[in-house]
C-alpha cells in the first residue's frame, strides 16, 4: 500500500517537474522537490523499490534542472 502511494506522490510531482524542463518555468521544481522527498520518504517504508526509485530519478531531475538554471547556488 505504501508503494503505490508512493508512485501516486510521485506522479504528482512528476506533473510539476515536466513543465520545469520549459525554460522560465524552472521555478516550479521548487515546488516538485519537496513533493518528490514525501514520495521518497514513503517509497523507503515500503518493502518495494518501484516508488522510492521513481522519485529518485524525478528528484535528480528536478535538481539538475535546477543547477543548470541556476536556482541552486
Amino acid at each position: 500500500m505504501l508503494n503505490i502511494l508512493s508512485i501516486l506522490t510521485g506522479l504528482v510531482s512528476l506533473i510539476f517537474v515536466i513543465p520545469g524542463v520549459i525554460p522560465l518555468l524552472g521555478w516550479i521544481n521548487w515546488l516538485a522537490i519537496p513533493i518528490a522527498v514525501v514520495g521518497l520518504v514513503i517509497g523507503m517504508l515500503s518493502s518495494r523499490n518501484t516508488g522510492r526509485n521513481l522519485n529518485i530519478v524525478i528528484l535528480l531531475i528536478a535538481v539538475v534542472r535546477l543547477s543548470l538554471g541556476g536556482g541552486i547556488l
